[in-house]
């Protein structure tokens, strides 16, 4: 296939991937994957704990229903978690992260060295690629189906709250709501984003077998005289 089109193809995957990696880094570091809101109830004060946290740091404020509030608590995550089940399995969440984050580049820097090379028939071409991508997509979705998990039967951010404010015991949470935030949804980014440099490079790959089967034109279809002399 011309080397034109199949550098083409190749950078507009390279681009691809490494906006994967990019969005992975800013799901890593910024703090909005969820927004709970801890409902409280005691003999002295009613009100409630809202938690705003992403995979290391988060922000809580108190509310009480008499209008008074807290200053703002800033916190980390797996600093404020004693060694539990909440904890672990968030680590486990980071671990996926970090292995989505490793493969995406192991793309981005796959995809670049086809642009520029032709290792087809060995891992390093398109069946390297289609590998890391796959891995990316894996683990960022565990990842997904693991923090729900956590926040819904694992009971995260009650944990964080009876933390944060050690005066209002599990025994005083009346109802957790959760919503969850721009970092959590952009893991659906990066799914989508692995899934389009795949088919781009099996787009290519169709290309190019269709370009190899002309230049092998069957005999039947050559000139009557060329197979005469």
């Amino acid at each position: 296939m011309p080397t034109a089109t199949k550098r083409l193809m190749f950078l507009i995957s390279f681009v691809t991937s490494l906006g994967a990696l990019i969005v992975i880094c800013s799901i890593l570091t910024t703090q909005e994957w969820i927004r709970s809101t801890v409902v409280i109830s005691d003999t002295s004060s009613n009100g409630s704990v809202i938690i705003t946290y992403g995979l290391f740091r988060g922000k809580s404020i108190q509310e009480l229903n008499h209008g008074l509030a807290e200053s703002d608590k800033n916190f980390e995550v797996l600093g404020t978690l004693n060694s539990s089940s909440p904890k672990t399995l968030h680590l486990v969440v980071i671990l996926f992260l970090v292995l989505s984050l490793f493969t995406s580049l192991l793309s981005s820097l796959f995809t670049f060295y086809n642009s520029f090379s032709n290792p087809y028939q060995t891992f390093l071409g398109p069946m390297g690629v289609y590998t890391w991508n796959g891995l990316s997509a894996s683990s960022i979705f565990i990842s997904m189906v693991l923090f729900v998990g956590n926040t819904q039967s694992n009971h995260l951010s009650e944990e964080l709250a009876q933390r944060l404010y050690p005066l209002y015991p599990a025994v005083t949470h009346q109802g957790t709501s959760h919503s969850y935030g721009y970092s959590f949804w952009l893991t659906l980014l990066v799914i989508l984003l692995n899934i389009v440099t795949a088919v781009i490079i099996a787009i290519f790959q169709k290309a190019r077998k269709q370009w190899k089967q002309e230049q092998k034109k069957p005999m039947e279809y050559a000139p009557r005289d060329g197979i005469l002399f």
